[in-house]
């Protein structure tokens, strides 16, 4: 999106798009399964953060089987590899404050696999979340709570349980919302029935709002909706209690998978969202 924004200073959308998206902090993705290079990429997003004085938030999604085989699938071959990766990208975490959003579906879209693959891919999640709070002393760990439309909180908190989400060893708590629509004050409920189910003074709960600012269409729809708009600003001071933080995970104007390839950007899109 910066790309695009440098490369179209002519374009009459793009103070919309400069002022309102690209000049907010957002999360930095590793979509791809690349164990080489994705040490030296994670490092380069966490030291330019914190050079900058600014709190990274980073996302890893490169689980096997990832959003079942859905418009987003790919991931690692297999869990050891995935193992490997996760080794590899908490080695670039370094020693400063840093928000790792947890593979997001990984959790609360596991329905689609067996029983065996289920508890295998919740051991590698909870495994993951020791790696990185070993490996980055300011590191907070949040788990995938799906959405408040989705499952409900004692179903979400029984599987977050068993992902190793109610650990502190592993987790700092749960995220909901991203790539989703629903309205804020809907998710902070969510969050603290989820939280309250999973037990853990020590859980906080961090929320999507890039796309929110006018809730989930009335028809379901989750990819690439007509007619959402911005939320909340990014913001680790929320006000609310267990909610810790409210951030833009899924960059406004990232194609779902309709409007474009999955994680592609739409000035035309994001241009909708801004207005």
């Amino acid at each position: 999106m910066i790309d695009w924004v440098r490369a179209h200073p002519g374009d009459p959308r793009r103070p919309v798009i400069e002022s309102r998206i690209a000049d907010q902090p957002a999360a930095v993705w590793f979509a791809d399964w690349s164990p080489d290079t994705v040490t030296a990429r994670v490092r380069a997003v966490t030291s330019g953060g914190a050079a900058e004085g600014r709190v990274p938030v980073v996302v890893p999604y490169a689980i096997p089987g990832r959003d079942c085989g859905g418009h987003s699938e790919g991931g690692a071959p297999d869990l050891e590899a995935y193992d490997d990766w996760i080794d590899r990208f908490a080695a670039g975490l370094g020693s400063g404050e840093v928000v790792v959003i947890l593979e997001p579906d990984s959790v609360a879209q596991a329905d689609c696999l067996s029983a065996g693959e289920r508890a295998a891919r919740f051991a590698s999640l909870a495994r993951a979340g020791r790696v990185f709070k070993e490996a980055g002393p300011r590191a907070r760990v949040y788990y995938d709570a799906g959405h408040s439309g989705w499952h409900s909180p004692a179903k979400q908190a029984d599987l977050l349980r068993r992902a190793g989400a109610a650990s502190s060893a592993s987790s700092d708590g749960v995220f909901s919302n991203v790539s989703n629509f629903h309205g804020t004050a809907d998710e902070i409920a969510y969050d603290r029935a989820v939280l309250d189910a999973l037990g853990g003074t020590h859980l906080g709960a961090v929320i999507d709002t890039s796309r929110n600012g006018n809730g989930a269409p009335a028809d379901g729809e989750w990819c690439d909706p007509a007619g959402r708009t911005l939320g909340r600003a990014p913001t680790l001071s929320t006000g609310e209690p267990r909610i810790d933080a409210y951030l833009w995970v899924k960059l406004p104007g990232e194609s779902d998978g309709c409007k474009g390839s999955p994680g592609t950007f739409s000035p035309s899109y994001a241009y909708d969202l801004a207005r």
